[in-house]
């Protein structure tokens, strides 16, 4: 009752082998890959978007310091 052990595993790799084909494995795994990497890149354009709206003041007015 440990679990899942490396018999259990191989056993579903090949159902899922047999079931979805090699060639669909492998076209599955590389839009998946695709789908990964665009999903890094558009959360990255928008911290550094989120980062650059951050540094500038939230009003549109210059900021006056006092000199007392």
């Amino acid at each position: 009752m440990g679990g899942i052990g490396p018999l259990e595993i191989g056993l579903i790799l090949v159902i899922v082998l047999l079931v979805f084909g090699g060639k669909k494995l492998k076209s599955l795994g590389s839009d998946l890959g695709h789908a990964i990497k665009g999903f890094r890149s558009s959360m990255g354009t928008e911290q550094s978007a989120d980062a650059s709206e951050s540094s500038s003041p939230d009003s549109g007015e210059p900021t006056q310091k006092s000199s007392d």
